[in-house]
C-alpha cells in the first residue's frame, strides 16, 4: 500500500472537499499523512489520516487577512515562501523516514508542489476550484486594484523567488510556483460540464464532482426561503448585510443571513421579523430548504447550492470567484448582482424567485453532478499512478 503526503492551505473550502478522498484512501489501506493546522485535526483524523501540525512552521496570520485574501498576490507569495522554507527541514526528515510514494497538494498550497519537486516525489494536484490553463484562466478578471497591487508588488515577489532559489527550489519565476504544466495529474472537485473550457483538459484531469460529507433531504417551507452568506473568509461586511436586511424588509419571504464571527448582529440595526441572523449555520441543511442563495461565489458554496438544486444571486468578491460566477451565470443557474445596494439586492432576489428557469438550470447541474464518480473515482485515479 502507498504512503501519501497530503498538503492543503488552512481553509475550510480547501480542506473539507478532500476529506472524502482521504477516507476512501485509508479505507483502501493506504497510509495518508496530512499536513495541516490544528483547527482541522479532528476532521482529518476522523477520515483516517495521520495528522501533522504545520502551525509551528506557519507565519502569523496578518490582521488584515480579510482585505488581502485573494487580492494581494505579493503577500500571498511571501506567505507561501515563508511556509515552504520553514517546513523544509521537517519535510526532508519525513521524506527520508517515511519514503512517500506520492505527494498530493492543493492547487493553491504551493509549498506542496515545491516540496515534491525538491525531494523528487511524484505529485498530484488537488484543486477545489476550477482547473486552470491558458484558456480557463482568461475567465479570471482581476479588478484594477488587484492589477495595481500585482504591479507594485513585483519587487517583493521577485525577492521571494530568490529566497526560494537560495534554498534549492525550482522557482525561476512566480509563474513556476502558481501554475502546473499541462501534464500534471490533477483531481478536480467538479464535473466536466461545470468546468469552463472543459474540452481543453485531457485524461490527466479527473473531474470527480463536488465532495460533500453530508446531504439533507429537501424540506418544504411555508414561504420562499432566502439564504445569504459571504463564506468563511471575506465575510466581514456589515454594510452589505445592512443593505440585505433593508432589501428583505417587506418581502413575502423568510431569510437566513450568516454573517461570520466578526460581525456583531446587534450592530446591524433593527431586524425585521422575517429575517434571522446567525454567526454561522449548517449550510447544506439550510440549502435543503432554501429557494435562492445570495452567495460570494466560492466554489464550495456554489457547488453545494447546485447540488441542492438552489438557484443563486451571484456576488463575487475577487477574480477566482468571478470565474465561478461567470460559469454559473452561463449555465443559467444564477443572476449576477451588479450593485450591492438595497434596490439591486431586492430586484435580484425577486427575479430569481419569480423565474423558474433559474431553478431548472440549477437542477440540471445537480443531475450532472450526481453522475460523477466522487471519492472512489479520485482514489482509482491515484492508484493508477502509484
Amino acid at each position: 500500500m502507498a504512503c501519501i503526503f497530503f498538503f492543503s492551505i488552512p481553509a475550510h473550502g480547501h480542506v473539507n472537499p478532500t476529506l472524502a478522498l482521504v477516507r476512501e484512501l485509508t479505507a483502501r489501506r493506504h497510509r495518508v499523512i496530512y499536513y495541516e493546522t490544528e483547527e482541522f485535526r479532528e476532521k482529518i483524523e476522523a477520515a483516517g489520516a495521520e495528522f501533522v501540525s504545520i502551525e509551528p512552521y506557519m507565519p502569523p496570520v496578518p490582521e488584515n487577512i480579510d482585505r488581502i485574501a485573494g487580492r494581494d498576490f505579493a503577500s500571498l507569495i511571501e506567505m507561501v515562501t515563508d511556509t515552504t522554507i520553514s517546513l523544509d527541514e521537517r519535510i526532508a526528515q519525513d521524506v527520508a523516514q517515511q519514503e512517500p510514494d506520492l505527494i498530493i497538494g492543493d492547487s493553491v498550497c504551493f509549498w506542496g508542489k515545491l516540496l515534491a519537486k525538491k525531494h523528487a516525489v511524484p505529485f498530484i494536484c488537488s484543486t477545489t476550484t476550477f482547473a486552470f490553463n491558458e484558456r480557463s484562466s482568461a475567465r479570471m478578471k482581476p479588478q484594477l486594484p488587484e492589477i495595481l497591487r500585482m504591479v507594485f508588488g513585483m519587487p517583493r515577489i521577485e525577492k521571494s523567488m530568490q529566497r526560494l532559489r537560495d534554498h534549492g527550489y525550482a522557482a525561476e519565476s512566480f509563474v513556476d510556483v502558481i501554475q502546473n504544466d499541462a501534464k500534471t495529474d490533477t483531481i478536480v472537485y467538479t464535473s466536466r460540464l461545470f468546468q469552463p473550457e472543459n474540452e481543453t483538459f485531457g485524461a490527466n484531469y479527473a473531474f470527480v464532482g463536488p465532495s460533500v460529507m453530508a446531504k439533507y433531504p429537501r424540506k418544504s417551507h411555508a414561504k420562499p426561503l432566502v439564504y445569504i452568506s459571504l463564506g468563511t473568509v471575506l465575510h466581514n461586511a456589515p454594510r452589505f448585510y445592512r443593505s440585505c436586511i433593508r432589501a428583505l424588509c417587506g418581502m413575502d419571504c423568510d431569510a437566513i443571513i450568516s454573517v461570520g464571527g466578526k460581525v456583531d448582529p446587534s450592530s446591524l440595526g433593527d431586524i425585521p421579523a422575517n429575517v434571522q441572523i446567525f454567526p454561522r449555520v449548517n449550510q447544506l441543511e439550510v440549502l435543503a430548504s432554501a429557494d435562492v442563495f445570495l452567495t460570494h461565489c466560492g466554489m464550495n458554496s456554489v457547488s453545494e447550492s447546485l447540488l441542492c438544486g438552489v438557484p443563486m444571486v451571484l456576488f463575487p468578491q475577487h477574480s477566482e470567484q468571478e470565474a465561478v460566477c461567470s460559469r454559473a451565470e452561463e449555465l443559467g443557474a444564477g443572476l449576477r448582482l451588479k450593485h450591492a445596494n438595497v434596490r439591486s439586492i431586492r430586484r435580484a432576489l425577486e427575479a430569481v424567485l419569480a423565474d423558474s428557469r433559474y431553478k431548472a438550470a440549477a437542477e440540471a447541474v445537480a443531475e450532472d453532478f450526481s453522475c460523477c464518480g466522487g471519492a472512489k473515482e479520485a482514489a482509482d485515479f491515484i492508484e493508477e499512478r502509484v
